[in-house]
């Protein structure tokens, strides 16, 4: 296969996925009966959704209470003000505030920059459940990426869990990448020269966001595919995970 030649595959199939699930067997099961068994050096896309379920990462809103701050936000907003509790708990401060769109831009505690602390309730079964993000995205995908390797004896290969946020400044959202294991998180350019033999000073290419946003054209939202093969992609291999490329709040000129 060209360098420049890449593939991304849905794997369909997968079943819900429950608290405890074998992940990595299950996928790996459903590639195997699509005739797309996963090969060296592939790159997993899973879908934070299907992670957060197998972790048990559920809120049973029932035994929720909510915060004074929680259900004055609920009654200006329209929202469940016990949502409005879990997705407090989940982050590290608010960011912005959207009483008429009831929506709380937040960090969450893995530093992430996001509507409600990334918790929902699509693709959730039951009125009265949402589900949070995993607690350590990136270790998530080191034990899956651990687990895929013991299961097919392969040296080399990576896990990507993405997620889908809006963006400031442009309408419409993305799937960005929140936990990583396996890839290198950028390729950095500076210091190399362009083709006009210019050297390039701050070009760092977020290579698993771009993989992450890649994915989502063949997993979709309502399509049931909640993870995708990325083949042919050309990698470094790297302990860093996602946390590396979160900017620092020194350096962000936009909070």
């Amino acid at each position: 296969m060209g360098r420049n030649i890449i593939e991304i595959i849905g794997i369909e199939g997968i079943p819900e996925i429950n608290a405890g699930d074998d992940l990595a067997k299950i996928l790996l099961t459903a590639a195997e009966n699509q005739n797309c068994p996963v090969k060296e050096n592939d790159v997993l896309v899973i879908a934070q959704k299907v992670v957060s379920k197998a972790e048990g990462q559920y809120v049973h809103l029932s035994e929720v209470t909510p915060s004074a701050f929680a259900e004055l936000f609920g009654k200006k907003s329209g929202k469940d003000p016990r949502i409005i509790e879990v997705v407090l708990q989940d982050s590290r401060r608010i960011i912005r505030m959207d009483y008429d769109r009831g929506i709380l831009i937040t960090e969450t505690h893995h530093g992430f920059i996001c509507a409600n602390s990334g918790i929902d309730s699509s693709n959730v079964m039951g009125n009265d459940v949402v589900l949070r993000l995993p607690k350590n995205p990136d270790l998530s995908a080191l034990n899956l990426v651990s687990q895929i390797k013991k299961d097919t004896g392969f040296n080399n290969i990576s896990v990507v869990i993405s997620d889908t946020f809006g963006r400031p400044w442009r309408e419409g959202h993305v799937n960005y990448a929140v936990g990583s294991a396996g890839i290198q998180p950028t390729i950095d350019y500076r210091g190399k020269k362009d083709k006009f033999n210019k050297v390039m000073k701050v070009t760092d290419i977020a290579i698993i966001d771009e993989i992450a946003s890649a994915a989502e054209l063949v997993m979709g939202k309502t399509s049931d595919i909640p993870v995708a093969i990325i083949r042919g992609i050309v990698y470094a291999g790297s302990s860093s995970g996602t946390a590396s490329i979160l900017r620092n709040k020194n350096t962000d000129l936009f909070r």
